[in-house]
């Protein structure tokens, strides 16, 4: 498959050959859909957490006598039926979400959707992408030159570097639906979370020695 390539002003360069054995797979929605669950599921933070009535502060003592008050027997001001008391069905901290998805399965699943974003022209690619200075008016600026340039050009961005670049991270952070990852970084989720991928050459041979061992 052959691909546009771009430089940071737009201009159209030449065209890439994609290697097949990345960019080229046949997609199995059921086994993408299976990655993208479990990785959303590892990546889930357990916020909400109630006391349960051993965990509430008070009911040292019987509130009032069994017999003779008129009033119905309690035991605990801890109960869930008492205000400020403990709850009996609430959520918990504990409990675990993680799924655990074979690596194979993982990669399987990237490969496929790498394949869907090249064949449904998602995919950017540049001869290269450097910023002398960390300022997001530079980055802003390549981002607005290739949307001038490339048809239908709009949506959110998934920048995938070949190594970590601090500079480039620094001026890309700020930018409304634009991420930024390193290509050994890459998974399912995060590509499908973006509508384009945008990547220097040089990152096709990390994907290549990173997801194909």
């Amino acid at each position: 498959m052959l691909v546009n390539t771009y430089n940071q002003k737009g201009e159209k360069l030449s065209q890439t050959r994609l290697p097949s054995e990345i960019f080229d797979i046949k997609i199995n929605p059921d086994l993408v859909y299976q990655v993208t669950v479990s990785q959303m599921a590892n990546r889930r933070k357990t916020i909400a957490h109630t006391k349960t009535r051993a965990e509430v502060s008070g009911g040292g003592r019987k509130p009032w006598r069994q017999k003779g008050t008129g009033r119905a027997r309690h035991g605990s001001i801890r109960s869930p039926i008492w205000r400020h008391g403990g709850v009996a069905f609430g959520p918990r901290k504990e409990k675990i979400f993680k799924k655990e998805i074979p690596k194979k399965m993982r990669r399987k699943a990237l490969l496929m959707i790498l394949s869907t974003k090249a064949k449904e022209n998602l995919l950017i690619l540049l001869d290269s992408l450097k910023i002398e200075k960390p300022k997001t008016k530079l980055m802003a600026k390549i981002i607005d030159n290739l949307k001038k340039k490339i048809k239908d050009f709009k949506g959110s961005l998934l920048i995938a570097l070949p190594q970590k670049d601090e500079t480039l991270y620094r001026t890309s952070r700020n930018i409304p639906d634009v991420g930024i990852v390193e290509a050994r970084n890459l998974n399912a989720l995060d590509l499908l979370s973006f509508k384009y991928l945008l990547m220097p050459k040089e990152t096709i041979k990390v994907i290549k020695e990173t997801f194909l061992k």
